[in-house]
């Protein structure tokens, strides 16, 4: 891949705590990726649409609200509707492991806890990027 890596960090809904989400962009920034941060309370549609205007390769989405299955589902879909097929769905937040495994069946990407290991997170996203992302 010839330019770095572009990953778009969302906040979706009413939940107004973007401090993990905000410590993931720089994270991502500091291991050399394009971060664009949507800031609070985007909807899935407003979401998928920075992404497909920004040309990103993944998208995070941060939840602590208790929305994470309405959110991924309905980002995915709306991914899915604009042949979104080689961008990586992934995120994190308050999310319980039974509810990790469902969204990872339905094609969301890994999902990680609070105090995920933010090298990890970046290590994650690139392996998927180079792995899957058509140039």
């Amino acid at each position: 891949m010839n330019r770095p890596i572009r990953v778009l960090v969302a906040k979706v809904g009413l939940d107004g705590h973007d401090r993990g989400a905000k410590v993931i962009a720089t994270a991502l920034r500091d291991a050399g990726m394009e971060v664009i941060y949507t800031g609070l309370r985007q909807t899935p549609e407003m979401v998928v649409n920075a992404a497909l205007q920004e040309d990103v390769d993944a998208i995070g989405v941060s939840i602590l609200s208790g929305a994470h299955m309405t959110v991924f589902p309905k980002v995915l879909q709306l991914m899915k509707e604009k042949e979104m097929d080689d961008v990586l769905l992934t995120g994190g937040g308050i999310i319980p492991e039974e509810d990790m495994n469902v969204l990872n069946k339905m094609g969301v990407g890994k999902l990680f806890h609070p105090g995920a290991n933010t090298h990890e997170i970046a290590d994650y996203i690139s392996k998927w990027v180079n792995n899957n992302r058509i140039f």
